[in-house]
């Protein structure tokens, strides 16, 4: 990698290797995986430290619903004196230390046949902008970038820290994922009113299951049984340890949970409390929202209710749309176009890993519990090539990224 820069013009850094935008889960994985392989590369990041969501957006209480080792690097596990689940400070202290600037667009340039990524970085009153120039484009952002916001002025949940500032007020939580249903616990635990707002049905599964965590359960069961019969048997056992909650107002869909996420994207609720708190009707399950009119919400069953203030858990978005130049690949909603397993590379060198609608869990499974087998097989592949053909930095890198994004495939069809 070197530089070079004119006078008035930003400083120009050719990368003899890919650019990584987003310095997350999914960029740290995909950068470690290259490390491994002596590929070149530069990770960028737009905010101003990594894994600026777990950083900046999440509520203090906030722990991994699920063990580590369903959520650790590739050939990094987290320290052994770590709980099961670790806390979001743990997880950043994590993420740390396996290993900025802020990305502000992306473009291919089609005369000289590169990618050229423009940042930004500010120290006191010094701007500095500097213009990556490289052949290949990792875009690792996530899916979870961006805040969705109705156009109301309440807060979002990556705004919510902790429950103390709502003591006694009537709080209405939108949104009955797992976000939805901690922040109404959390709201709870600090003598608040929270009323959860159920629009549609949902999964919710107990954390544990006879003392095992749930998803490590139904991750064993898929060895050898089909996704429908695996659903069958964790509703069954749901019920058997939470019993039938819909006269609570929360419906399970007909869809399973596991055929749900793989098919729609919908990850099912992890209870860790909030469950109990709806049974005693410390926590309000409310239909849909109608409109808002001052201090109070008329939901679509004609009720209406006294609020003092409203949290946001209606989920994130990508944020590809807003700095990356480019139509072909990512569709508007910021995901690849062609679906996945196959949508991991484009045209021209870009590439996307993390974008599988699977969330963290499917991202650290056990496909990189096998990462170490993975990267045997792909060293004999190299030394096969090396034997037939001169040595290729783009296939080496094609095979690398294919990799990291088919480990999904390989552990879960």
């Amino acid at each position: 990698m070197f530089s070079f820069s004119f006078s008035d013009q930003p400083r120009c850094v050719w990368v003899n290797g890919p650019v990584i935008v987003g310095a997350g889960p999914s960029g740290l994985g995909v950068a470690a995986g290259l490390k491994e392989e002596g590929v070149p590369y530069v990770l960028l990041e737009r905010a101003d430290c990594i894994a600026s969501l777990w950083q900046k957006h999440t509520y203090d209480r906030l722990k991994l619903h699920l063990p580590k080792q369903f959520c650790q690097l590739p050939k990094f596990p987290f320290p052994q004196h770590y709980p099961e689940y670790p806390t979001k400070i743990q997880f950043i202290d994590y993420l740390e230390s396996y290993a900025n600037e802020c990305v502000e667009s992306a473009k291919y340039d089609d005369a000289c046949h590169l990618w050229r990524v423009k940042t930004v970085s500010t120290t006191g009153s010094t701007r500095c902008e500097v213009e990556y120039i490289c052949q290949w484009l990792v875009v690792a952002t996530g899916e979870n970038a961006e805040r969705v916001m109705p156009e109301i002025e309440v807060i979002h949940a990556c705004d919510y820290k902790s429950g103390e500032n709502f003591s006694g007020k009537n709080v209405l939580v939108v949104g009955c994922g797992n976000s939805g249903m901690e922040v109404s616990l959390d709201l709870c635990n600090h003598h608040a009113k929270p009323s959860m707002v159920v629009r549609s049905s949902v999964h919710v599964l107990p954390r544990e299951i006879f003392g095992k965590s749930s998803f490590e359960l139904a991750i064993f069961m898929l060895k050898w049984l089909p996704v429908w019969l695996v659903d069958k048997i964790l509703l069954f056992l749901a019920w058997m340890i939470i019993g039938n909650m819909e006269k609570y107002g929360l419906k399970r869909p007909s869809v399973g949970p596991l055929e749900m996420k793989n098919t729609q994207g919908k990850t099912p609720v992890l209870d860790i409390g909030a469950l109990q708190k709806i049974r005693s009707r410390e926590i309000s399950v409310v239909p849909g929202i109608k409109r808002f009119s001052c201090g109070m919400v008329e939901l679509v069953n004609g009720e209406k209710l006294e609020i003092d203030s409203v949290v946001l858990a209606t989920g994130y978005r990508s944020n590809v749309p807003y700095w990356l130049q480019e139509t072909e690949f990512f569709s508007k909603n910021g995901f690849p176009k062609t679906p996945f397993p196959n949508g991991w590379k484009g045209k021209a060198g870009l590439y996307a890993a993390g974008f599988t609608r699977k969330g963290l869990s499917w991202c650290y499974c056990r496909c990189y519990n096998n990462i170490t087998r993975y990267c045997q097989s792909l060293e004999r592949g190299f030394k096969a090539k090396k034997a037939k053909s001169p040595d290729s930095p783009k296939m080496h890198f094609d095979i690398l990224i294919n990799f990291f994004n088919s480990c999904f495939v390989k552990e879960h069809t």
